[in-house]
């Protein structure tokens, strides 16, 4: 078995285990291809072409180079530049939410616990943004 059909085997039984649909005919399904071709992709006999490669990763949320074990980060990292960017994002963020006056949730006060969860979850929408454009920007213009 060769690396992708590791990694799609494994990536399969990881999400089986959090939720039991993630059969190879449910994958199958959702990327466009027969089960019995999905089935080959794990067991390594055949290739996915590109867009289909493309099409898994965005299913389990995964890079198309871990898929290919050119990294073992299933995410992509930022470069310091994009940190910096992304830091200064979450800091007005921050200062915007609690420079309101008043700032509740159903008519109750914002709990600090809860301007916690909110910002990590506008962290999260932040970095997949800058994920998201990445693929919007010139290639002489990408850091490398």
């Amino acid at each position: 078995m060769n690396v992708l059909g590791q990694r799609l085997k494994s990536l399969r039984d990881d999400m089986k285990n959090e939720n039991s649909k993630f059969t190879q005919s449910f994958i199958a399904n959702l990327i466009g291809v027969a089960r019995t071709t999905y089935t080959a992709y794990e067991n390594g006999t055949k290739q996915p072409p590109m867009e289909t490669v493309n099409k898994i990763a965005d299913v389990f949320g995964v890079t198309t180079d871990y898929l290919y074990g050119r990294t073992d980060s299933k995410q992509p990292d930022f470069s310091s530049n994009e940190k910096k960017d992304i830091a200064k994002q979450m800091e007005k963020i921050r200062k915007d939410l609690e420079s309101q006056d008043g700032l509740s949730f159903y008519g109750e006060p914002l709990s600090e616990e809860a301007l916690e969860s909110l910002m990590e979850s506008m962290e999260y929408v932040v970095k997949q943004t800058k994920k998201i454009n990445r693929k919007y920007i010139p290639k002489k213009y990408r850091d490398k």
